[in-house]
């Protein structure tokens, strides 16, 4: 078995017209309830570290060696994706790696810029990036649940997309479009008309980011009208969370990490799994088709 890239990942979300679940990882655990969950539902995925899960970990070769594992030996496609990468040395150490070491994709955020700094920044990693074999997201538009540009209300306009996308030739532009990050309720509404107008004004995959705010037939009809990344992130930590509380609860002695961290690694794998089934319902992995 090997590992699937990023971009064939995608190239088939494109032609069936759904999306790739994408998942935020924290930790060992985390990435392997998602896998695990992702096997359950027979779907291919991304395994997402962001910037400031590298951080946690001191650095970024570790997690994404372990990840690299977990993808080789997954029942279906798993793919490595640098998630709002802001830092220009993370993203210099990202394109360096790879491929080579199992990494798909980077989204390189410079949203917070002005739109020229963020088209000439975004531009030169996306150049940089391509030539190394790695498949490029980038941000327009404000994503509300952070500071800076993600502020709540900012939508990204399709025509300023189009140009934005002409001028930094990524391969996948995350938009806002009423979803938030951080949300802890599936309260988000999704702005439909806005996607579909982005999805025929943009001829580049759309990413919906903050969707695990977002009701499930929300997110249905949001792929239905184009987006074609998932991302999601704070289900999941709300899911693991929970059920390591509950084992903490419920025995006061209990010191064994194993033994609160495997009912959280299986909640957090029944998270990926429903919402894999949301997303892509009917979609038989990539890696099963061409028989890897």
């Amino acid at each position: 078995m090997t590992a699937v890239a990023t971009a064939e990942l995608i190239a088939a979300a494109v032609d069936r017209r759904t999306a790739v679940p994408s998942f935020n990882v924290i930790g060992l655990e985390h990435a392997e309830g998602i896998v695990l969950g992702a096997e359950r539902a027979g779907v291919d995925v991304l395994l997402q570290l962001s910037e400031n899960a590298v951080r946690y970990h001191g650095g970024l070769r570790p997690l994404v060696a372990a990840c690299r594992e977990l993808a080789a030996a997954a029942a279906v496609g798993v793919s490595i994706h640098l998630d709002h990468v802001e830092d220009s040395d993370l993203i210099d150490e990202t394109i360096a790696l790879g491929p080579g070491a199992g990494i798909g994709s980077v989204m390189v955020d410079a949203s917070t810029l002005p739109y020229d700094e963020n088209v000439a920044v975004t531009a030169d990693a996306a150049r940089r990036a391509r030539a190394a074999g790695l498949w490029v997201e980038a941000e327009l538009g404000a994503i509300g649940g952070k500071d800076g540009a993600h502020a709540p209300g900012v939508r990204t306009d399709p025509a300023e997309a189009a140009s934005f996308v002409a001028a930094t030739g990524v391969d996948g532009l995350a938009v806002a479009v009423g979803s938030s990050h951080a949300m802890a309720d599936r309260s988000a509404s999704i702005d439909l008309d806005l996607v579909r107008r982005l999805a025929a004004a943009v001829p580049m995959p759309l990413v919906l980011h903050g969707s695990s705010g977002v009701p499930d037939d929300l997110i249905r009809a949001a792929v239905d009208a184009g987006i074609r990344k998932i991302n999601v992130g704070t289900a999941l930590n709300i899911a693991w969370t929970t059920a390591v509380r509950t084992a903490l609860a419920g025995d006061a002695a209990l010191t064994d990490p194993r033994r609160y961290g495997r009912p959280g690694r299986e909640a957090l794998a029944a998270s990926v799994a429903s919402f894999c089934s949301v997303i892509s319902p009917t979609t038989a992995s990539v890696t099963a088709s061409v028989g890897r």
